[in-house]
């Protein structure tokens, strides 16, 4: 294995269609117009020098490094901003360039530190190789006179630092912030021989920077280099593998020394991410190997007794004997499991496939199903399967976004960056969000419309926009009669045309303005493609299927679907939610969404499994806690789910955990749900094994293996030993095999394998023989279901609703630097930026209330309490609070209730009565928190001090 080195073409490919022939050092090559002479060359073989140029990046022609010579021109022009022309004659290598191309790197060197030996980046710098490549051998200039030899260095950063002593004033940086990010945080602040990089006048710390890594990884020199090199020192090799965070599923080079990362490098040839990243997937990696990671398997025979390290058989025959002894005893149902949508595809698999074939049951759920779950059926209704329509870079050729329910910026920022690189570009916004974020109005990019809805309206806002489309004449009838069911069309244009239906009338209820709805609308219908990109605002409500049937009925009615800029795009919460759904984790479906009940399909799992299986949907995760608190339910396999924190009404959660006989935790740290356990099972990281994650836009990404793994079992590993324990057989030797087996019986994964996941980079399903490259772009030319079908979308208001005792509605979000329950996140430095959860309130309701900034404050509801700090904005509207839920000594979720989609029971966190109140006392979730801090402290010391 060696460190995989990415080519540079010095300037972007471009997107011309025309094709070019120039001759470059006499050799002729074809390119697409628009090329530079710089791109040109490096096509041929040629390396033009460069240090301003990167091929992220627009052409910036300031190092005057890249000269050429051309035929018919006068003096040399920078190759980086010349655009090739049919005949022209370039000449890259002559006398004359190469006096000229020394004496640039003269000037450079004489104000550089010549510390090469000693230097981070040596043996990655690209002044360093270009002092080679121009035949650089002295310095005529010295270093006496003025230079920036002294200036100092910026360390605020947790993960990189900034040695301005380094820094050539390349502009890469300052370029990577605004084009590749969209943040503007830096600047070349001053002129001539006083120009330098500045993160807006303050540290870097203190400034707008999210720490992304672009500037870091723009850096020719070790001006900008992350801590870890500086610390460890240059990788030796790589390993192409898929971030573990988000649902946007970046790609990245793991870059190793032995079994230790020393840095995560964003993979140029990541379908997802194009060589981008956020500070979470570049930087937060730190929790793979951090030193309260539980790496032994623990039994006990009750909660309250102390934990006891065994070996792995032990646990696992434990657990084993456990689940059998329970269903001997309470029957075949008594038992389920809960997959987890940060596992592979492979895992998730697994787990289901045990509950199925080896508990004999159907009582399998997962976490995607309290977040996703109404994507899934509303998607499937109307369009016929279960998932988003486009790929990511589809919004490059969006002319209208509408964004609801979503924080693209703070939940999936790579993506969020490329659509604010389209919204630069001229893409018309509309964001539809009870909170102002960041969308609404950031550097360079401002919403034409902010729909400040109120929360639990979103039905009735989109039945109003659909309204004011089918009112107004501007249906795009052509599509909507060759593509759509004519019955249930004409149906549902009665329905949306009725005036209560109107901007007017539902003004009352979403308390979004009358003209900004029918405005939005026209925007929407009339603005070219449009494309709607939604989050958990949009499913996790008690009509969260109604809404994504209400999305689906717009984006037919105005023709934007199935072509490039359109179509209907969840944004995934989680880095395998789509997986996880994928592979059967409901109690009603098997792999690739199809129904238990289908005789067809499950006998062709059972030819395969070798094992009968039930055709009856088996219990959601509230039915198993329901069942369990009944005393009928009595064991449970919970592989890398916290669910005693992240799911709704923690108190209704850990009484049903409580009231169980085994609970099997799987997970690498010890959660708030391994509180309820009785065995434990270490888990692996990302890093530790092989597998595939599949993203938002349903691409399938390999995971791969960069250490051993620390507990000696991946994953899929322990889930086979359970089994077979069980008394089920399972034998695989790797988890490619697992897929051959996955794609065997999944018609949408019929043409996926290693093989050719590898050989394409990635692929998007269906991929199959009518699309073995996978579907980037899914209803070109006609719905998976035939014809698309418009569905009634009835706006009924919650049961949940604001009262005199709880006057206010609680919602929640996610920030940038922490992820989900913050497991992860928050055993990284990403702390510093996030170390507590804070509860936004409008002004208005702080002062009637006597709260002031940073006041602690008890927000309770009828399902519970909890406290947390205030934070007084006007991002929320006067009625409304708002909090995070990374930290489990908030325990936000105390307080959200039972209430859920009427589908498919994803619950309705965005939704909660609730009232605030000051209080100048901690809850008790926080003791509870500090009491199983104490106990990983007291497990993991030994380990700790090793290490």
């Amino acid at each position: 294995m060696s460190l995989i080195h990415e080519t540079d073409f010095g300037t972007p490919l471009s997107p011309s269609t025309e094709l070019v022939t120039l001759q470059i050092d006499g050799m002729a090559v074809t390119v697409p117009a628009g090329t530079s002479v710089m791109r040109a060359a490096a096509e041929l073989g040629t390396k033009v020098p460069k240090l301003c140029a990167t091929d992220s990046l627009e052409p910036f022609g300031s190092c005057r490094l890249c000269l050429v010579e051309i035929d018919g021109r006068r003096g040399t022009p920078a190759s980086c901003t010349t655009p090739v022309e049919a005949g022209m004659k370039v000449k890259t290598q002559t006398d004359r360039l190469a006096k000229l191309r020394r004496g640039v790197m003269e000037l450079y060197i004489s104000d550089h530190p010549l510390d090469c030996l000693t230097c981070a980046a040596n043996g990655d710098c690209e002044l360093q190789d270009m002092a080679g490549v121009v035949g650089l051998r002295e310095v005529r200039y010295g270093y006496e006179g003025h230079n920036h030899l002294d200036a100092g260095k910026d360390i605020s950063n947790p993960y990189f630092t900034f040695d301005a002593s380094k820094c050539i004033v390349c502009s890469r940086c300052v370029r990577a912030c605004e084009e590749v990010q969209g943040t503007f945080a830096l600047t070349i602040d001053g002129r001539g021989f006083a120009s330098a990089v500045s993160p807006g006048g303050t540290d870097f710390l203190a400034s707008e920077c999210v720490s992304c890594g672009a500037c870091v990884q723009a850096c020719p020199t070790a001006t900008l280099m992350e801590n870890s090199v500086i610390e460890a020192g240059q990788a030796e090799h790589s390993i192409i593998t898929t971030c573990a965070y988000c649902g946007v599923g970046c790609g990245f080079k793991a870059e190793m020394r032995g079994t230790e990362v020393v840095r995560m490098v964003p993979w140029k040839d990541g379908k997802a991410n194009h060589g981008h990243s956020c500070v979470k997937g570049r930087f937060a990696w730190g929790y793979a190997t951090h030193k309260e990671r539980m790496l032994k398997p623990m039994i006990r025979s009750k909660i309250s007794d102390p934990w006891r390290e065994v070996s792995w058989d032990e646990a696992i025959g434990y657990a084993a004997s456990e689940f059998k002894r329970i269903q001997a005893k309470y029957g075949r149902d008594s038992v389920g499991g809960i997959t987890s949508s940060r596992c592979t595809n492979e895992e998730t698999y697994l787990v289901q496939k045990l509950v199925r074939a080896g508990f004999g049951n159907n009582n399998v759920d997962t976490c995607a199903r309290v977040c996703h779950s109404p994507t899934g059926y509303g998607l499937s209704t109307t369009f016929g399967t279960s998932a988003g329509t486009q790929d990511f870079d589809s919004v490059m050729r969006a002319d209208v976004i509408l964004v609801i329910g979503a924080n693209p910026t703070d939940a999936h920022p790579v993506f969020g960056s490329r659509m604010k690189k389209r919204l630069r570009e001229g893409a018309r916004l509309i964001v539809a969000d009870p909170r102002r974020t960041d969308l609404v109005r950031t550097p360079h990019v401002e919403a034409d419309f902010h729909l400040q809805l109120r929360p639990g309206s979103n039905v009735a806002l989109i039945n109003a926009l659909a309204h004011v489309v089918v009112t107004e004449g501007l249906v795009a009838e052509a599509f909507v009669a060759e593509r759509c069911e004519p019955m249930e069309t004409a149906r549902w244009r009665a329905f949306i045309a009725d005036p209560r239906h109107a901007p007017e009338a539902v003004e009352a209820i979403t308390g979004v303005p009358a003209a900004d709805l029918r405005a939005a609308a026209r925007l929407y219908a009339t603005g070219g493609n449009a494309a709607i990109y939604y989050g958990l605002g949009v499913t996790e409500h008690s009509q969260g299927s109604t809404m994504v049937m209400g999305m689906a009925n717009l984006a037919m009615i105005t023709g934007n679907i199935g072509r490039e800029g359109v179509g209907i795009n969840p944004l995934r919460g989680q880095n395998n939610v789509q997986g996880a759904c994928d592979m059967g984790s409901f109690p009603h479906e098997l792999p690739g969404y199809r129904h238990v009940s289908n005789d067809a399909v499950r006998e062709s799992f059972e030819e395969v499994w070798n094992v009968a299986l039930r055709g009856e949907p088996g219990l959601r995760i509230p039915n198993m806690l329901d069942a369990a608190v009944d005393g009928t339910f009595k064991g449970i396999y919970i592989q890398g789910e916290d669910i005693a924190q992240s799911d709704p009404d923690i108190t209704h959660v850990t009484a049903g955990l409580a009231a169980m006989e085994c609970v099997v935790i799987q997970d690498i740290f010890l959660n708030e749900t391994a509180s309820f356990a009785h065995v434990f099972l270490p888990g692996s990281s990302f890093l530790e094994k092989d597998g595939t994650f599949t993203n938002a836009e349903r691409r399938i990404s390999m995971v791969r293996q960069a250490m051993p793994p620390m507990a000696q079992y991946a994953d899929w590993q322990a889930t086979m030993l359970l089994s077979n324990a069980l008394g089920y057989p399972m034998n695989y030797s790797h988890p490619s095999e697992i897929m051959d087996e996955i794609a065997r019986l999944t018609p949408t994964f019929a043409g996926v394998s290693y093989d050719r996941i590898t050989e394409l980079g990635s692929i998007q399903w269906p991929c199959n023989e009518a699309a073995p490259d996978g579907t980037p772009t899914m209803h070109i030319g006609g719905f998976v279901r035939g014809k698309g079908k418009f569905a009634i979308t009835e706006f009924v208001p919650t049961e949940e609703r604001s009262t005199a005792r709880y006057p206010l509605i609680l919602t929640t979000g996610r920030i940038l630097s922490q992820y989900n329950v913050g497991a992860q996140t928050r055993r990284t430095e990403n702390v510093i930026w996030h170390e507590e959860d804070l509860l936004e309130i409008h002004p208005f309701d702080a002062e009637y209330r006597g709260i002031v900034e940073g006041d602690w404050v008890a927000v309770a509801s009828r399902a519970g309490e909890t406290s947390l700090r205030a934070k007084i904005t006007d991002r929320v509207q006067a009625g409304v609070v708002y909090t995070t839920f990374h930290n489990p000594e908030t325990a936000a979720n105390v307080v959200t209730t039972d209430f859920s989609d009427w589908a498919t029971n994803c619950p309705e966190y965005k939704v909660t009565a609730v009232q605030v109140r000051l209080t100048n006392q901690r809850s008790g979730w926080q003791d509870r928190y500090a009491a199983l801090r104490e106990e990983t402290t007291r497990i993991a010391g030994p380990a700790a001090a090793a290490e």
